[in-house]
């Protein structure tokens, strides 16, 4: 079984009709049938809400808050491992520190990152990455 872990381009991609989508949502089936696992840390997940509400307003974060919830999507609460994890990346690879917490996580499941973002090329060494169109 592959273990995922969601960064939030992936969702907000799910979200607005992005590419990307398609996988996403061929991505929850495969997590539904219990073919796959998908996780996504609650500061990622914050990411996503807080960016849906500025693009999309209060409402479209409320249903796709929901969504996640309702979903095989797992979220992970950051502890003290994850944190510090998440500072030695920031340190040595110079990722965003939202986005480091998703490679932290990616690390430590030996899990596959889903993302769009090009700033995961600079950890591509250290954890794999399967890449949405962007």
């Amino acid at each position: 079984m592959t273990t995922f872990v969601l960064d939030a381009f992936a969702l907000l991609a799910l979200f607005q009709d992005e590419p990307g989508a398609s996988r996403l949502q061929a991505l929850i089936r495969e997590a539904q049938q219990k073919r796959s696992v998908l996780h996504i840390t609650a500061v990622n997940l914050g990411e996503v809400v807080y960016s849906l509400q500025n693009r999309r307003g209060f409402d479209a974060a409320v249903e796709a808050l929901g969504a996640v919830e309702s979903s095989p999507i797992s979220v992970v609460d950051v502890d003290l491992n994850l944190a510090l994890s998440a500072s030695r990346l920031k340190s040595s690879a110079r990722l965003d520190y939202l986005d480091c917490f998703v490679a932290a996580l990616a690390q430590q499941l030996q899990a596959t990152v889903v993302t769009g973002d090009p700033d995961f090329k600079k950890v591509e060494a250290i954890v794999n990455v399967e890449w949405l169109p962007v």
